[in-house]
């Protein structure tokens, strides 16, 4: 029996063929939204932000500000939200509902709940922690429109996605965690091309579940972090050469990377409860960026929420010991730091923008070769 979903319910916003016509046929005005907002769009629809139906009114957007909860109590920490300006709120204040388009798709149906202003410092300040614009959520935060629009959305036809052969919906998760019999699995985030570190606590974690849910964020992410392409290629190549057949199952996650840190750590974890994880790996610094965050503010802020409903499983620094000959961590290796050889992704990112391979100490060298046939790995 696998974790119910978060609320209870997963969310299914997916039009009928009759649902589609209606709204078709009916005389109402369009909205362009971006990229981004549409993968929100169909995130909501396919259950992954389950319990939500919509873009987030008032009364749970100051709710999940103030307290990291949905107005009715659920656990829910980064806000859902859409923005429109005042010639676009002009245009819908009269209407129930819109059609919201990209690039020319009638991508869904959103009824109009409200149109509302909003404090973009508080919401920087409290989702963030922080209203300093070298942050890319908060600048992002800041460029955005005067007003938010509320309300449920209906999924009219989708977008262009890539890697359709690895997006799976939450439904067909966990119709494939069931058909592999497992009840226990962890699911781990990632925005990067993985080296032995993240292979150690994979397989840490992986020793007292039944199955691995790899799960990388595919989307809008920060110069200097790894193409889309390239973590997954990199992805494929750890996976098919050092992992059992029946204990991993890669999917993608469409979704913007928004930087927040622990308040991420958590909406991480309840998508991943969505797709029918039981626990959760929160590694150093999750979903963080700069120094804005300490190194296990994710990990604590879990204290908050003792009803999430999936379990954490916490890795603090680990790191290469060459008298150990493992990976280990400051519980399990004794020697000197000067025995060390930290996982710097910094240091791995350097070679690899040199053209070197990394010591194959630091990533898989069938990893390296996938990363290094790429003229440039990077976002630019």
């Amino acid at each position: 029996m696998l974790i119910p979903p978060h609320g209870g319910e997963l969310i299914n916003r997916v039009a009928s063929r009759q649902q589609r016509e209606e709204v078709l046929s009916g005389n109402y005005p369009e909205l362009e939204i971006s990229y981004e907002r549409a993968k929100d769009v169909v995130n909501i629809a396919r259950g992954l932000y389950s319990p939500l139906t919509g873009f987030l009114n008032r009364k749970d957007l100051q709710s999940v500000l103030d307290h990291g909860r949905l107005s009715d109590g659920l656990p829910w920490t980064v806000p859902i939200v859409l923005d429109v300006g005042e010639a676009e709120r002009e245009r819908l204040i009269a209407h129930q509902g819109v059609v919201l388009t990209h690039r020319g798709r009638k991508v869904a149906f959103m009824e109009i709940e409200s149109i509302y202003s909003w404090d973009k410092e508080e919401f920087a300040l409290k989702v963030y922690r922080t209203t300093d614009r070298s942050h890319p959520g908060v600048e992002r935060t800041f460029s955005m429109e005067d007003f938010l629009v509320s309300g449920d959305i209906l999924l009219l036809d989708g977008i262009e996605e890539p890697f359709p052969e690895v997006n799976l919906s939450p439904r067909e998760t966990r119709v494939l965690f069931e058909t592999m019999g497992w009840e226990k699995v962890v699911g781990f985030q990632t925005r990067n091309v993985p080296h032995i570190g993240h292979e150690y606590v994979q397989k840490a974690a992986l020793t007292v579940v039944d199955g691995l849910f790899v799960n990388p964020v595919i989307g809008k992410k920060k110069k200097g972090d790894f193409r889309d392409e390239v973590i997954l290629h990199a992805y494929w190549a750890l996976i098919e050469n050092y992992y059992p057949k029946n204990r991993v199952v890669l999917s993608i996650l469409p979704m913007e990377m928004r930087y927040a840190g622990p308040r991420e750590a958590i909406h991480h974890a309840i998508i991943r409860k969505n797709f029918g994880c039981t626990h959760f790996i929160v590694g150093r610094d999750h979903a963080g960026v700069g120094n804005f965050y300490g190194p296990y503010d994710a990990h604590e802020i879990f204290k908050e929420y003792p009803d999430l409903g999936i379990e954490p499983i916490f890795f603090r620094s680990f790191f290469y010991c060459k008298k150990c000959n493992s990976v280990a961590n400051d519980k399990t290796c004794p020697h000197p730091p000067e025995d060390h050889v930290n996982f710097s992704g910094t240091k791995i990112r350097g070679l690899l923008q040199k053209g070197e391979r990394p010591p194959e100490l630091l990533m898989r060298p069938e990893v390296a070769e996938v990363i290094l046939s790429y003229e440039n790995p990077f976002v630019d």
